[in-house]
């Protein structure tokens, strides 16, 4: 992406708004994709859903709760329902820590993590209330739903706080408690191993390789545990394969796969919100 001299505002707000069409442009097994609708969602809800879900992520100045709860309300205005929350949540953050840079300036992967981890270190309970309430509008089955701070009742802790408890068992909850460490870490190595570093391989590369690391939280929640880590350990031997036969973004056995996990019900959401996360990152971080 050539930035030329737009501000940095601009710059990432486009990188999101593409982060998200390759999200769906790219067909990654189990996902909702232009070549593949499933799970009672099409491919235009989501890119409807982005549009409109920047403009609350994107709010100049707007504390990391507010632009989570403005996102979600906008996108089931838009779409009637929850496309992207696990999106938003990452983004948020993302995107308040930009704003601590020059408004021209070039960003780097190294500082712009040392800018998220400030902004998380300064997450309140106010952030965690606006959060809950956007969680609870967007109604993702099992989300939320834990024995310590609930989203249905009030916050008592911040929200960094609150998703280092959920951090065990939410792989997004996780990057709040260690500072977005497999975002800046294995998910961009992923997109950089890859020239360029920002097209639909590497959108499959960061999808496969977050879905082979870790049971998929979504999955989780959705299947249960046995489920999500035989999607983890099948997501390992189709990546392997992937990479040796030279990373096509066609290939008829992720194409099979697909249709095999849809057919189940099966969607690794969470591991396409952390790619989504990670090309944003990397579309920002790559721009000339």
């Amino acid at each position: 992406m050539d930035s030329g001299d737009a501000p940095l505002a601009e710059r990432a707000r486009t990188a999101f708004l593409r982060a998200c069409r390759l999200d769906v442009e790219t067909q990654k097994p189990g996902n909702v994709s232009v070549a593949s609708a499933g799970h009672g969602m099409t491919s235009a809800q989501f890119v409807a859903s982005a549009g409109t879900a920047a403009e609350g992520l994107f709010t100049p100045g707007a504390r990391v709760g507010a632009r989570i709860l403005d996102a979600v309300r906008r996108t089931f205005d838009a779409v009637g329902c929850n496309t992207n929350l696990g999106i938003v949540l990452l983004a948020a953050p993302l995107c308040a820590a930009l704003e601590r840079f020059a408004p021209h300036e070039a960003v780097d992967a190294s500082r712009w993590r040392a800018a998220t981890v400030r902004v998380l270190a300064e997450l309140d309970i106010d952030d965690a209330r606006l959060a809950y309430r956007a969680i609870a509008l967007a109604n993702p089955g099992g989300l939320g739903d834990a024995p310590e701070q609930p989203v249905h009742a009030p916050p008592t802790v911040t929200l960094r706080a609150a998703m280092t408890l959920a951090a065990e068992r939410d792989s997004i909850a996780r990057q709040y408690a260690n500072g977005f460490a497999d975002i800046f870490g294995a998910g961009l190595d992923a997109a950089n191993a890859l020239t360029p570093a920002t097209d639909h391989r590497a959108m499959l590369d960061v999808f496969l390789t977050f879905l082979s690391a870790w049971p998929d939280s979504h999955i989780v929640r959705k299947q249960g545990a046995a489920v999500a880590q035989s999607v983890t350990r099948d997501a390992a031997l189709h990546r392997a394969d992937w990479r040796a036969a030279g990373r096509n973004v066609q290939s008829a056995e992720l194409d099979a796969w697909d249709a095999g996990l849809k057919a189940r019900g099966i969607n690794p959401g969470t591991s396409a919100d952390l790619a989504v996360a990670t090309l944003f990152v990397a579309l920002v971080t790559n721009a000339a």
